[in-house]
């Protein structure tokens, strides 16, 4: 049977039903759903509306979720419910080829700013590198029939990342209320991996490294001696070690912006061994004067030990005069590689780095 919603209006000791009446029109659920999409009970940034497809169809609105997953929004507009399912589905089987370079390009021409920009906007924090890994199908509704129900059932029961929603528009003398309903929980809605092997994750140049560089380490020791450093810990101190000779890496401070770039001279070593140039000889970096603190105590291991990378600087600025805006690129890693071509670009521009190395 139909999913029914139902309100009441404690009035005293009774409860007094609220009678439900037809949306005006699904057009306005429409414009509901572009101005506030949180409706659907979940974070989601609006990419596209009315979305061109190749077979002449426009898909109603297309979201992307915190993980960088796509979301199809279909209403069902009268349609009948075959037709509806057929209709998203179809839209399904397009959005999942898409690459992140077509998710881009959609938004770009919704979005009256950068993607990136927006997304952190809505998430608090830069898209991930991979975009439209996993897909999910919704049918909205402002009433869902017991055969939209029996299909959508149906095709979950196969693995579809289908799931239908429906709104209810109550009035309350002169009040109104939007009440939502969803066929099936959403956290046992599969979603689907594409095998798909277009580039949905950002390429990788071959070149740019992510460093994040902060706690009681100074930037200004980095700068004055050419390095940079991070441990404490497996998580912390493998992927410093990582960063190979040649690699060019952009230097964050954590909840502060960037600060620098330059080039790996030479492989880790751990503080104790590291060296460092002084007045044209080399010197070990725990006996120069260092503002911050290095070692950890208790290290009982090299991967809780701190790991310092010699590194040649290209353009450094103190960290009072840090950049940041938002959309750019952030880790919890100490190191990784950086795809996002937002960042890099606007790194580049900020800091005067013009090569093809892209």
């Amino acid at each position: 049977m139909p999913v029914e919603m139902r309100m009441w209006r404690i009035d005293g000791d009774d409860p007094r039903p609220l009678a439900a009446t037809a949306l005006p029109t699904e057009s306005e659920l429409h414009q509901f759903l572009r101005r506030d999409p949180s409706l659907l009970g979940m974070p989601l940034l609006i990419i596209g509306s009315e979305v061109p497809t190749p077979y002449g169809k426009r898909l109603d609105l297309l979201a992307v979720d915190a993980d960088g997953n796509l979301h199809v929004l279909e209403l069902k507009r009268d349609r009948t419910p075959r037709e509806v399912v057929a209709q998203v589905l179809d839209y399904g089987s397009w959005v999942s080829t898409l690459s992140r370079d077509d998710v881009i390009d959609i938004a770009a021409k919704y979005l009256h700013q950068p993607f990136e920009s927006a997304f952190e906007e809505v998430f608090g924090a830069a898209p991930p590198d991979e975009l439209n890994a996993e897909l999910q199908l919704t049918v909205v509704a402002s009433a869902l029939d017991a055969s939209s129900e029996r299909i959508v059932t149906y095709l979950r029961g196969f693995g579809v990342p289908i799931n239908a929603v429906f709104f209810t528009y109550i009035e309350d003398e002169d009040r109104r209320y939007l009440a939502r309903s969803w066929l099936a929980a959403s956290v046992d809605a599969p979603t689907a991996k594409s095998s798909k092997t277009n580039s949905k994750r950002a390429p990788w140049n071959g070149l740019d490294w992510y460093v994040s560089f902060g706690g009681d380490r100074s930037w200004e020791d980095a700068r004055r001696f050419g390095f940079v450093s991070a441990g404490g810990g497996k998580f912390y101190s493998q992927t410093i070690r990582a960063l190979p000779e040649g690699a060019r890496v952009w230097v964050n401070i954590p909840q502060t912006g960037y600060v620098g770039v330059g080039t790996v001279t030479g492989p880790a070593a751990r503080f104790a061994d590291a060296r460092v140039e002084v007045g044209g000889r080399t010197d070990p970096l725990a006996s120069q004067p260092l503002e911050g603190t290095y070692p950890h105590r208790n290290a009982a291991t090299e991967d809780e030990d701190e790991w310092v990378v010699p590194v040649a600087w290209i353009r450094t600025v103190p960290e009072q005069d840090a950049y940041w805006e938002k959309g750019l690129f952030a880790n919890q890693n100490s190191a990784c590689k950086l795809r996002q071509e937002f960042t890099l670009d606007r790194l580049a521009h900020h800091f005067g780095i013009h090569d093809d190395a892209e």
